[in-house]
């Protein structure tokens, strides 16, 4: 697991947690609501550094 994937492993657990203490998630839907946080997490950050990377190389967008 690389650097990045750890980060959004931890965002992905610090908003879960929010969600369990307002009552949104429950242990019952955990699974499924953990796996597509953190999929919409990874995918939000790959995606920003592809934007970086464009940027760094002059492309526009």
């Amino acid at each position: 697991m690389d650097k990045i994937e750890k980060q959004a492993l931890q965002v992905t657990k610090e908003i879960v947690v929010k969600f369990i203490e307002v009552g949104r998630i429950s242990p019952s839907n955990f699974t499924e609501n953990f796996s597509s946080i953190y999929a919409d997490v990874i995918a939000s950050v790959r995606a920003q550094q592809h934007d970086a990377t464009e940027d760094d190389n002059g492309d526009s967008k």
